[in-house]
C-alpha cells in the first residue's frame, strides 16, 4: 500500500476561526467606496448587491475573503469602486450585524435600509402570531367527535 504524502485531514484545511469574536475598529467609506446590501449570492466569489447610491452592482468577493468571510443576502458590505467599470465593484469588508446597526445610528446608511441581522428573530415574531391562530378543543369537544 502506498504511504499517505497528505499533509493532514479535513480538520487542517478548516483552519482556526481567528478572533471573530474580538471588537474591531469600525471602517468608514473613503473616496471610490460605498456601502451595499447584498441582494444574492451567485457563486464563483461573486454577489449582486444594491449599493446605497441607488446602483445594483455585480460584487467580486477579493481573495483575502474568500472562503473565510462568509457572506449572506442582506448583509452589509463596503465595496470598492472601479473607475473603468460603473456596474462592477469588489468587496472590501464585510460589516458584523452590530457593526451595521452602528452604521446606520451614525447615519451611515439611510432609513430605509433594512438590517438583516435577526433573521431568526423574524421567524420567531411570525411563529407567535401564528401561535395564536390554533383553535383550542376541550376534552368534551373531542369526545363529540
Amino acid at each position: 500500500m502506498p504511504k499517505n504524502k497528505g499533509k493532514g485531514g479535513k480538520n487542517r484545511k478548516r483552519g482556526k476561526n481567528e478572533a471573530d469574536d474580538e471588537k474591531r475598529e469600525l471602517v468608514f467609506k473613503e473616496d471610490g467606496q460605498e456601502y451595499a446590501q447584498v441582494l444574492r449570492m451567485l457563486g464563483n466569489g461573486r454577489c449582486e448587491a444594491m449599493c446605497i447610491d441607488g446602483t445594483k452592482r455585480l460584487c467580486h468577493i477579493r481573495g483575502k475573503m474568500h472562503k473565510k468571510v462568509w457572506i449572506a443576502a442582506g448583509d452589509i458590505i463596503l465595496v470598492g469602486l472601479r473607475d473603468y467599470q460603473d456596474d462592477k465593484a469588489d468587496v472590501i469588508l464585510k460589516y458584523m450585524p452590530d457593526e451595521a446597526r452602528l452604521l446606520k445610528a451614525y447615519g451611515e446608511l439611510p432609513d430605509t435600509t433594512r438590517l438583516n441581522e435577526g433573521i431568526g428573530a423574524g421567524l420567531d415574531e411570525e411563529e407567535d402570531a401564528t401561535a395564536n391562530d390554533y383553535i383550542d378543543f376541550e376534552d368534551e369537544d373531542i369526545d363529540k367527535i
